[in-house]
Protein backbone atom coordinates (compact mmCIF):
# COMPACT_ATOMS: atom_id res chain seq x y z
CA UNK A 1 0.00 0.00 0.00
CA UNK A 2 2.89 2.83 0.97
CA UNK A 3 5.05 1.41 -2.67
CA UNK A 4 1.37 2.59 -4.60
CA UNK A 5 0.86 5.51 -2.77
CA UNK A 6 4.38 6.86 -3.61
CA UNK A 7 4.01 5.54 -7.06
CA UNK A 8 0.67 7.45 -7.25
CA UNK A 9 2.69 10.88 -5.70
CA UNK A 10 5.30 10.11 -7.76
CA UNK A 11 3.35 10.17 -11.20
CA UNK A 12 1.43 13.16 -9.65
CA UNK A 13 4.62 15.22 -9.12
CA UNK A 14 5.54 14.49 -12.43
CA UNK A 15 2.15 15.57 -14.20
CA UNK A 16 2.53 18.63 -12.73
CA UNK A 17 5.78 19.37 -13.94
CA UNK A 18 4.50 18.03 -17.44
CA UNK A 19 2.16 20.99 -17.48
CA UNK A 20 4.43 23.55 -16.32
CA UNK A 21 6.74 22.83 -18.87
CA UNK A 22 4.10 23.20 -21.31
CA UNK A 23 3.05 25.88 -19.75
CA UNK A 24 6.58 27.60 -19.86
CA UNK A 25 6.89 26.01 -23.50
CA UNK A 26 3.81 28.40 -24.54
CA UNK A 27 5.06 31.69 -22.83
CA UNK A 28 8.57 31.30 -24.35
CA UNK A 29 7.34 30.63 -27.84
CA UNK A 30 4.85 33.44 -27.60
CA UNK A 31 7.65 35.74 -26.53
CA UNK A 32 9.87 34.59 -29.32
CA UNK A 33 7.02 35.74 -32.02
CA UNK A 34 5.92 38.77 -30.31
CA UNK A 35 9.67 39.75 -29.69
CA UNK A 36 10.74 39.10 -33.19
CA UNK A 37 7.16 41.28 -34.96
CA UNK A 38 8.55 43.94 -32.24
CA UNK A 39 12.18 44.01 -33.52
CA UNK A 40 11.09 44.01 -37.15
CA UNK A 41 7.53 46.30 -36.33
CA UNK A 42 9.30 49.18 -34.31
CA UNK A 43 11.25 50.47 -38.07
CA UNK A 44 7.44 50.81 -39.50
CA UNK A 45 6.40 53.49 -37.12
CA UNK A 46 9.93 55.16 -38.00
CA UNK A 47 10.67 57.34 -41.03
CA UNK A 48 13.48 58.91 -42.37
CA UNK A 49 12.97 62.29 -43.18
CA UNK A 50 15.13 64.75 -45.02
CA UNK A 51 15.75 68.51 -44.34
CA UNK A 52 14.92 70.82 -47.24
CA UNK A 53 15.24 74.34 -48.27
CA UNK A 54 12.27 74.97 -49.79
CA UNK A 55 11.20 78.32 -51.47
CA UNK A 56 7.85 78.30 -52.39
CA UNK A 57 8.46 79.87 -55.93
CA UNK A 58 5.88 82.24 -57.40
CA UNK A 59 6.84 81.54 -60.81
CA UNK A 60 5.39 77.40 -59.81
CA UNK A 61 2.48 78.24 -57.43
CA UNK A 62 0.10 80.59 -59.24
CA UNK A 63 -1.23 83.54 -57.55
CA UNK A 64 -4.97 82.11 -56.82
CA UNK A 65 -6.91 80.70 -54.12
CA UNK A 66 -8.81 78.16 -55.72
CA UNK A 67 -7.74 74.99 -54.83
CA UNK A 68 -7.79 72.48 -57.54
CA UNK A 69 -5.77 75.70 -59.21
CA UNK A 70 -3.10 75.22 -56.65
CA UNK A 71 -3.31 71.67 -56.62
CA UNK A 72 -2.01 71.52 -60.65
CA UNK A 73 1.29 73.02 -59.19
CA UNK A 74 4.31 71.02 -59.69
CA UNK A 75 5.74 70.81 -56.46
CA UNK A 76 7.93 68.14 -57.17
CA UNK A 77 10.09 70.95 -58.92
CA UNK A 78 10.09 73.05 -55.57
CA UNK A 79 11.90 69.51 -54.00
CA UNK A 80 14.17 69.68 -56.63
CA UNK A 81 15.50 72.80 -56.83
CA UNK A 82 15.72 72.36 -52.81
CA UNK A 83 17.75 69.57 -53.24
CA UNK A 84 19.95 71.25 -55.67
CA UNK A 85 20.53 74.23 -53.21
CA UNK A 86 22.24 71.50 -50.24
CA UNK A 87 24.40 69.96 -53.20
CA UNK A 88 25.05 73.08 -55.42
CA UNK A 89 28.36 71.85 -57.08
CA UNK A 90 26.70 68.94 -58.55
CA UNK A 91 25.49 69.83 -62.44
CA UNK A 92 26.11 66.39 -64.45
CA UNK A 93 22.36 65.18 -65.50
CA UNK A 94 22.86 61.37 -64.00
CA UNK A 95 24.17 63.09 -60.62
CA UNK A 96 21.21 65.29 -60.59
CA UNK A 97 18.55 62.32 -60.69
CA UNK A 98 20.73 60.31 -58.33
CA UNK A 99 20.04 63.40 -55.77
CA UNK A 100 16.52 63.93 -56.44
CA UNK A 101 16.44 59.78 -56.10
CA UNK A 102 16.71 60.41 -52.38
CA UNK A 103 13.12 62.23 -51.72
CA UNK A 104 10.33 60.20 -51.61
CA UNK A 105 7.10 60.83 -54.05
CA UNK A 106 5.39 61.70 -51.17
CA UNK A 107 7.57 64.95 -50.83
CA UNK A 108 5.93 66.81 -53.20
CA UNK A 109 2.87 65.58 -51.85
CA UNK A 110 3.50 67.15 -48.34
CA UNK A 111 4.38 70.50 -49.84
CA UNK A 112 1.20 70.47 -52.14
CA UNK A 113 -1.32 69.99 -48.67
CA UNK A 114 0.83 72.64 -47.10
CA UNK A 115 0.17 75.00 -49.72
CA UNK A 116 -3.43 73.93 -50.31
CA UNK A 117 -3.87 74.98 -46.12
CA UNK A 118 -2.14 77.87 -46.28
CA UNK A 119 -1.90 79.82 -49.95
CA UNK A 120 0.08 82.99 -48.39
CA UNK A 121 3.39 80.30 -48.17
CA UNK A 122 3.35 81.76 -52.02
CA UNK A 123 6.72 82.98 -52.12
CA UNK A 124 8.54 82.47 -48.55
CA UNK A 125 11.40 80.13 -47.60
CA UNK A 126 11.05 77.57 -45.55
CA UNK A 127 13.34 74.67 -43.97
CA UNK A 128 11.12 71.58 -44.42
CA UNK A 129 11.40 67.78 -43.24
CA UNK A 130 10.58 66.00 -46.04
CA UNK A 131 10.11 61.77 -46.24
CA UNK A 132 12.95 60.36 -47.90
CA UNK A 133 12.80 57.47 -50.34
CA UNK A 134 12.60 54.02 -49.04
CA UNK A 135 16.01 52.52 -50.16
CA UNK A 136 17.08 55.99 -47.93
CA UNK A 137 14.83 54.88 -45.12
CA UNK A 138 16.27 51.56 -45.49
CA UNK A 139 20.00 52.37 -45.43
CA UNK A 140 19.17 54.97 -42.59
CA UNK A 141 17.69 51.89 -40.33
CA UNK A 142 20.86 49.10 -41.20
CA UNK A 143 18.97 47.15 -44.08
CA UNK A 144 22.33 48.02 -45.92
CA UNK A 145 22.72 50.05 -49.49
CA UNK A 146 20.34 47.92 -51.93
CA UNK A 147 20.70 50.06 -54.59
CA UNK A 148 22.14 52.74 -53.74
CA UNK A 149 25.19 53.92 -55.50
CA UNK A 150 28.08 54.98 -53.43
CA UNK A 151 28.09 58.85 -54.30
CA UNK A 152 24.43 58.54 -52.19
CA UNK A 153 25.82 57.23 -49.99
CA UNK A 154 28.29 59.46 -49.42
CA UNK A 155 25.52 62.40 -49.62
CA UNK A 156 23.84 60.70 -46.86
CA UNK A 157 26.13 60.52 -44.76
CA UNK A 158 27.29 64.38 -45.38
CA UNK A 159 23.07 65.26 -44.52
CA UNK A 160 23.81 63.40 -41.38
CA UNK A 161 26.77 64.51 -40.53
CA UNK A 162 24.94 68.30 -40.83
CA UNK A 163 22.02 67.56 -39.12
CA UNK A 164 20.15 67.57 -41.94
CA UNK A 165 18.43 63.41 -41.75
CA UNK A 166 16.56 61.58 -38.80
CA UNK A 167 15.20 58.93 -37.66
CA UNK A 168 11.52 60.02 -36.51
CA UNK A 169 8.08 58.64 -35.54
CA UNK A 170 5.84 57.96 -38.81
CA UNK A 171 2.49 59.61 -37.88
CA UNK A 172 1.11 58.94 -41.45
CA UNK A 173 1.12 55.27 -40.87
CA UNK A 174 -1.73 56.07 -39.03
CA UNK A 175 -2.97 58.25 -40.77
CA UNK A 176 -2.57 57.35 -44.70
CA UNK A 177 -3.88 54.34 -46.83
CA UNK A 178 -2.30 52.21 -48.63
CA UNK A 179 0.19 53.25 -51.48
CA UNK A 180 2.74 51.42 -54.42
CA UNK A 181 5.66 53.41 -52.23
CA UNK A 182 6.43 51.66 -49.03
CA UNK A 183 7.48 55.28 -47.34
CA UNK A 184 4.24 56.63 -47.82
CA UNK A 185 1.89 53.18 -46.85
CA UNK A 186 -0.26 53.64 -44.17
CA UNK A 187 -3.26 51.17 -42.34
CA UNK A 188 -5.96 54.31 -42.06
CA UNK A 189 -8.06 52.65 -44.95
CA UNK A 190 -7.61 49.27 -43.13
CA UNK A 191 -7.77 50.04 -39.84
CA UNK A 192 -11.44 52.14 -40.92
CA UNK A 193 -12.17 49.43 -42.96
CA UNK A 194 -12.00 46.91 -40.32
CA UNK A 195 -13.72 49.10 -38.33
CA UNK A 196 -16.96 49.64 -40.25
CA UNK A 197 -17.20 46.26 -41.42
CA UNK A 198 -17.20 44.81 -37.36
CA UNK A 199 -19.77 47.33 -37.14
CA UNK A 200 -21.93 45.98 -39.65
CA UNK A 201 -21.17 42.40 -38.74
CA UNK A 202 -22.20 42.88 -34.90
CA UNK A 203 -25.13 45.40 -36.20
CA UNK A 204 -26.87 41.74 -37.51
CA UNK A 205 -24.56 39.28 -35.82
CA UNK A 206 -26.28 40.49 -32.01
CA UNK A 207 -29.99 40.94 -32.28
CA UNK A 208 -30.37 37.98 -34.95
CA UNK A 209 -28.19 35.77 -32.81
CA UNK A 210 -29.40 37.02 -29.02
CA UNK A 211 -33.17 36.58 -30.46
CA UNK A 212 -32.45 33.00 -32.01
CA UNK A 213 -31.05 31.94 -28.54
CA UNK A 214 -33.69 33.40 -26.75
CA UNK A 215 -36.48 31.42 -28.96
CA UNK A 216 -34.62 27.95 -28.68
CA UNK A 217 -33.84 27.92 -25.08
CA UNK A 218 -37.37 30.03 -24.03
CA UNK A 219 -40.01 29.79 -26.38
CA UNK A 220 -39.13 26.45 -28.42
CA UNK A 221 -40.63 23.13 -28.00
CA UNK A 222 -38.45 20.47 -27.24
CA UNK A 223 -39.48 18.26 -30.56
CA UNK A 224 -37.53 16.25 -33.30
CA UNK A 225 -37.06 19.96 -35.90
CA UNK A 226 -36.32 22.00 -32.75
CA UNK A 227 -33.41 19.50 -31.74
CA UNK A 228 -32.40 19.16 -36.22
CA UNK A 229 -31.60 22.97 -35.86
CA UNK A 230 -29.82 22.54 -32.55
CA UNK A 231 -27.54 20.36 -34.09
CA UNK A 232 -26.95 22.35 -37.79
CA UNK A 233 -26.38 25.25 -35.59
CA UNK A 234 -23.53 23.61 -33.41
CA UNK A 235 -22.09 22.02 -36.75
CA UNK A 236 -22.31 25.61 -37.71
CA UNK A 237 -19.85 26.82 -36.04
CA UNK A 238 -17.47 24.23 -36.74
CA UNK A 239 -17.32 25.35 -40.47
CA UNK A 240 -14.37 26.66 -42.00
CA UNK A 241 -14.71 30.11 -42.27
CA UNK A 242 -13.80 30.07 -46.19
CA UNK A 243 -17.02 28.07 -46.57
CA UNK A 244 -19.04 31.43 -45.73
CA UNK A 245 -16.78 33.83 -47.70
CA UNK A 246 -18.10 31.80 -51.06
CA UNK A 247 -21.40 31.54 -49.63
CA UNK A 248 -21.27 35.55 -49.49
CA UNK A 249 -19.84 35.73 -52.94
CA UNK A 250 -22.68 33.39 -54.02
CA UNK A 251 -25.79 35.47 -52.56
CA UNK A 252 -24.27 38.86 -51.99
CA UNK A 253 -22.30 39.49 -55.05
CA UNK A 254 -23.76 36.95 -57.65
CA UNK A 255 -27.10 37.18 -56.56
CA UNK A 256 -28.18 40.40 -54.81
CA UNK A 257 -25.54 42.37 -57.20
CA UNK A 258 -23.96 44.19 -53.44
CA UNK A 259 -21.27 46.25 -54.45
CA UNK A 260 -18.00 44.47 -54.49
CA UNK A 261 -15.08 44.78 -51.91
CA UNK A 262 -17.55 46.72 -49.38
CA UNK A 263 -17.70 47.19 -45.72
CA UNK A 264 -21.21 46.14 -46.08
CA UNK A 265 -20.49 42.75 -47.77
CA UNK A 266 -18.05 41.97 -45.50
CA UNK A 267 -19.80 42.74 -42.27
CA UNK A 268 -22.99 40.18 -43.60
CA UNK A 269 -20.42 37.62 -44.53
CA UNK A 270 -18.59 37.74 -41.35
CA UNK A 271 -22.47 38.08 -39.60
CA UNK A 272 -23.04 34.88 -41.04
CA UNK A 273 -19.84 33.33 -39.61
CA UNK A 274 -20.02 34.74 -36.16
CA UNK A 275 -23.80 33.86 -35.42
CA UNK A 276 -23.61 30.24 -34.86
CA UNK A 277 -21.43 31.24 -32.08
CA UNK A 278 -23.04 33.81 -30.96
CA UNK A 279 -26.33 32.17 -30.86
CA UNK A 280 -24.30 29.01 -28.24
CA UNK A 281 -22.70 30.97 -26.12
CA UNK A 282 -26.24 33.02 -25.56
CA UNK A 283 -27.43 29.69 -24.89
CA UNK A 284 -24.95 29.10 -22.43
CA UNK A 285 -25.40 32.29 -20.95
CA UNK A 286 -29.48 32.17 -20.35
CA UNK A 287 -29.05 28.34 -18.85
CA UNK A 288 -26.61 30.02 -16.37
CA UNK A 289 -29.53 31.76 -14.79
CA UNK A 290 -30.88 29.45 -12.33
CA UNK A 291 -34.65 27.99 -13.09
CA UNK A 292 -35.84 29.55 -9.83
CA UNK A 293 -35.30 32.57 -10.51
CA UNK A 294 -38.20 31.95 -13.77
CA UNK A 295 -40.13 30.16 -11.11
CA UNK A 296 -40.63 33.60 -8.56
CA UNK A 297 -41.29 35.75 -11.44
CA UNK A 298 -43.84 33.64 -12.69
CA UNK A 299 -45.34 33.30 -9.86
CA UNK A 300 -45.74 37.04 -9.40
CA UNK A 301 -47.85 37.02 -12.53
CA UNK A 302 -45.24 37.03 -15.22
CA UNK A 303 -46.04 36.79 -18.79
CA UNK A 304 -42.86 34.64 -20.35
CA UNK A 305 -42.03 37.33 -22.24
CA UNK A 306 -41.91 39.60 -19.14
CA UNK A 307 -39.53 36.99 -17.15
CA UNK A 308 -36.93 36.98 -19.97
CA UNK A 309 -36.90 40.61 -20.64
CA UNK A 310 -36.74 41.90 -17.23
CA UNK A 311 -34.70 38.56 -15.42
CA UNK A 312 -33.49 36.15 -17.96
CA UNK A 313 -31.76 38.85 -20.53
CA UNK A 314 -30.18 41.26 -17.57
CA UNK A 315 -29.33 38.08 -15.80
CA UNK A 316 -27.28 36.81 -18.51
CA UNK A 317 -25.84 39.94 -20.54
CA UNK A 318 -22.38 39.60 -19.03
CA UNK A 319 -21.85 36.24 -20.90
CA UNK A 320 -23.81 37.44 -23.65
CA UNK A 321 -21.42 40.95 -23.99
CA UNK A 322 -18.29 38.86 -23.79
CA UNK A 323 -19.36 35.88 -26.42
CA UNK A 324 -20.34 38.74 -28.53
CA UNK A 325 -16.86 40.31 -28.38
CA UNK A 326 -14.96 37.66 -28.67
CA UNK A 327 -17.03 36.76 -32.08
CA UNK A 328 -15.68 40.34 -33.24
CA UNK A 329 -12.21 39.28 -32.34
CA UNK A 330 -12.61 36.21 -34.43
CA UNK A 331 -13.94 38.79 -37.15
CA UNK A 332 -11.47 40.76 -37.12
CA UNK A 333 -9.12 38.41 -37.75
CA UNK A 334 -10.62 36.46 -40.48
CA UNK A 335 -8.81 36.67 -43.86
CA UNK A 336 -10.33 34.37 -45.90
CA UNK A 337 -13.85 35.24 -46.08
CA UNK A 338 -12.93 38.67 -47.08
CA UNK A 339 -10.75 37.93 -50.16
CA UNK A 340 -13.30 35.58 -51.32
CA UNK A 341 -15.25 38.55 -51.99
CA UNK A 342 -13.55 41.15 -52.85
CA UNK A 343 -11.39 42.86 -50.30
CA UNK A 344 -8.46 42.35 -51.36
CA UNK A 345 -8.04 45.11 -53.90
CA UNK A 346 -5.48 48.10 -53.58
CA UNK A 347 -7.72 50.72 -51.54
CA UNK A 348 -5.87 54.15 -51.60
CA UNK A 349 -8.46 56.08 -49.80
CA UNK A 350 -9.86 55.88 -46.56
CA UNK A 351 -13.54 54.31 -46.71
CA UNK A 352 -16.30 57.11 -45.67
CA UNK A 353 -18.86 54.79 -45.31
CA UNK A 354 -20.31 51.00 -45.64
CA UNK A 355 -20.69 51.09 -49.33
CA UNK A 356 -17.13 52.49 -50.24
CA UNK A 357 -14.50 50.04 -51.68
CA UNK A 358 -13.07 49.05 -48.74
CA UNK A 359 -9.98 46.54 -47.02
CA UNK A 360 -9.35 45.18 -43.67
CA UNK A 361 -6.37 45.21 -41.10
CA UNK A 362 -5.59 40.59 -42.16
CA UNK A 363 -5.88 41.67 -45.47
CA UNK A 364 -3.85 45.01 -45.47
CA UNK A 365 -1.07 42.08 -43.94
CA UNK A 366 -1.89 39.70 -46.52
CA UNK A 367 -1.19 42.49 -49.29
CA UNK A 368 2.29 44.23 -47.78
CA UNK A 369 3.44 39.90 -46.56
CA UNK A 370 3.33 39.19 -50.55
CA UNK A 371 4.74 42.45 -51.86
CA UNK A 372 8.58 42.22 -53.04
CA UNK A 373 10.35 45.36 -51.46
CA UNK A 374 11.98 44.84 -48.39
CA UNK A 375 11.07 47.83 -46.88
CA UNK A 376 6.90 46.63 -46.86
CA UNK A 377 8.24 43.48 -43.98
CA UNK A 378 8.87 45.88 -41.72
CA UNK A 379 5.16 47.62 -42.18
CA UNK A 380 3.74 43.80 -42.27
CA UNK A 381 5.48 43.56 -38.51
CA UNK A 382 3.97 46.82 -37.50
CA UNK A 383 0.63 46.24 -38.74
CA UNK A 384 0.32 42.87 -37.60
CA UNK A 385 1.20 44.74 -34.40
CA UNK A 386 -1.21 47.69 -34.33
CA UNK A 387 -4.07 44.41 -35.21
CA UNK A 388 -2.79 42.39 -32.26
CA UNK A 389 -2.78 45.77 -29.84
CA UNK A 390 -6.44 45.88 -30.83
CA UNK A 391 -7.41 42.30 -30.49
CA UNK A 392 -6.01 42.55 -26.77
CA UNK A 393 -7.71 45.74 -26.43
CA UNK A 394 -11.22 43.74 -27.38
CA UNK A 395 -9.97 40.93 -24.96
CA UNK A 396 -9.47 43.07 -22.04
CA UNK A 397 -12.79 44.37 -22.28
CA UNK A 398 -14.80 41.56 -22.41
CA UNK A 399 -12.90 40.21 -19.52
CA UNK A 400 -13.89 43.87 -17.96
CA UNK A 401 -17.53 43.30 -18.51
CA UNK A 402 -17.39 39.71 -17.49
CA UNK A 403 -15.77 40.85 -13.91
CA UNK A 404 -17.96 43.66 -13.28
CA UNK A 405 -21.53 42.29 -13.95
CA UNK A 406 -21.05 38.66 -13.44
CA UNK A 407 -23.31 37.54 -10.75
CA UNK A 408 -22.73 34.16 -8.89
CA UNK A 409 -25.43 31.88 -7.66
Amino acid sequence: MPDSLTRRHAFERRFRLMGKAAIGFAILVLLLLVGNLVMQGWKGFAQTRILVPITFDPAVIPDATDPKILAGADYHKLVREGMRKLFPDIQERPKLLQLYGLTSIGAGRQLQAMVLRDPLLRGKNQEIWLPADDLVDGFRKGYGPGTLSETQQLWLKGLEASNRLKLSFNASFFTSADSREPELAGVAAALMGSILTVFTCLALALPVGVATAVYLEEFAPKNRWIGLIEININNLAAVPSIIFGLLGLAVYLAVFGMPRSSALVGGLTLALMILPTLVVTTRASIQSVPSALRDAARGLGASPMQVVMHHVLPLATPGIMTGAILGVCRALGETAPLLMIGMVAFVANVPGGILDPATAMPVQVYLWADSPERAFSEKTAAAILVLLALLALLNAVAVWIRKKFERKW
